[in-house]
């Protein structure tokens, strides 16, 4: 489980450092920061992935994503007392991006490349200019045991540093060059762990939409992000995975209701929703888009495959408010088998999850545009130190 979630300089997150526990609460007033704390964590997900730069690409470049305010945000400046005013940004501005577990931790610093010596069009591609794995939750020399310097991999063995790459691309992460269970199997172990983690961010529910349409089913222990599989994904609940918390979620929601799925000759699998009063089951192109919603969070949610890290935003949206306790429900007991990260805004939602004792609340607001923890102090703050 990750304990630690630390931010810098990126968007509105100037410098953050968030506690985790097993099920996490984001929340706050629009325009609190809470898109940016995702995206922060998708990007960070990304890099084990291979696509932290072409994601950056997709966000405007990385000189866009970095802090647009001062350095340092000084008292007076918090009470109006002196103008907002900095220092000139630098070749060193970095974006950087680490979580800690008690098992290993990692931390990313990327930063724009220098012009070439050579004619090239990829000036103002980011670079990745360090990355660091330690065993524990703090970064020590003493625990470090994989390290990056712009092109050079270094690895621990037996408190002494072998580098094992002198040629890593800038542009990738060494978790696509050196994740080798023999060489370097930490890395591989760290790769895999980011790599299970799942993003679930509004689903589509429109008249074309994916999952309304009949898809040839194959076992689906993952639902897709879009939800396309869902009919595939709740008849694998039912042969394979908790089918009595599936039916039990229904039923929470849609009293009386149940749901099944149709299979055609061809193989095509079809969602039937069955309810109190119809004398037939509607198929997923009759329901709400709220009905529809609520059934894809079902698929996600229980999923026979628990990840590592289950990280949804605004699970709320197209759902009525008499729908949000339930859902509440449903995402305490997939905490039981995942950390789960929950971004919303909606008071009936957010009042199932705090009555969980394991709820960790990170309310976010903010100073003079800097996005930062309510309450937080140095006292509450975790421990968090940055590779050098």
């Amino acid at each position: 489980m990750i304990t630690t979630l630390a931010i810098n300089n990126y968007r509105s997150l100037h410098d953050i450092i968030i506690p985790m526990g097993p099920l996490n609460l984001v929340t706050g007033a629009n325009g609190a920061g809470k898109s940016n704390l995702y995206k922060a964590l998708r990007l960070l997900a990304e890099t084990a992935r291979g696509g932290v730069i072409s994601s950056l690409a997709n966000e405007g470049g990385l000189s866009t994503t970095f802090w647009a305010g001062p350095r340092e945000i000084s008292d007076r400046m918090k009470r109006g007392e002196v103008n907002i005013e900095g220092t000139p940004a630098d070749s060193s501005k970095r974006l950087r991006l680490g979580f800690a577990s008690e098992a290993f931790s990692y931390a990313v610093a990327l930063g724009i490349t220098p012009p070439v010596p050579y004619p090239s069009a990829f000036n103002l591609d980011p670079e990745i200019k360090r990355e660091s794995i330690w065993q524990g939750p703090r970064h020590r020399p003493a625990s470090a045991l994989v390290e990056r310097i712009d092109h050079v991999v270094k690895v621990k063995r037996s408190r002494q540093w072998e580098v094992i790459s002198k040629h890593q691309p800038m542009f990738e992460s060494m978790f696509t060059q050196v994740a080798d269970p023999q060489q370097c199997p930490e890395v591989l172990s760290l790769k895999t762990f980011i790599n299970n983690w799942r993003f679930y961010d509004h689903f589509r529910t429109d008249s074309q939409a994916p999952a309304r349409q009949p898809q040839l089913g194959t076992r689906t222990t993952v639902l897709h992000h879009d939800g396309r599989d869902l009919a595939a994904a709740i008849q694998t609940i039912i042969e394979i995975g908790a089918e009595e918390a599936l039916y039990d979620a229904i039923d929470d929601a849609f009293p009386g209701a149940s749901v099944s799925v149709s299979i055609s000759n061809d193989g095509h699998f079809t969602l039937q929703f069955k309810q109190r009063g119809l004398l037939r089951p509607l198929s997923a192109k009759e329901l709400s888009d709220g009905t529809l919603r609520y059934l894809l969070w079902v698929a996600a949610l229980l999923t026979p495959r628990p990840p590592s890290l289950m990280v949804i935003n605004e699970p709320e949206t197209s759902l009525h408010p008499d729908l949000l306790p339930a859902l509440g429900r449903l995402i305490k007991t997939a905490a039981n088998s995942t950390q789960v990260w929950v971004v919303s805004h909606a008071k009936p939602l957010i009042s199932s999850l705090e009555c969980d004792t394991r709820c960790n609340s990170i309310y976010l607001e903010k100073t003079l545009s800097e996005t930062t923890i309510a309450g937080q102090d140095l006292l509450t703050t975790p421990s968090w130190h940055w590779p050098s």
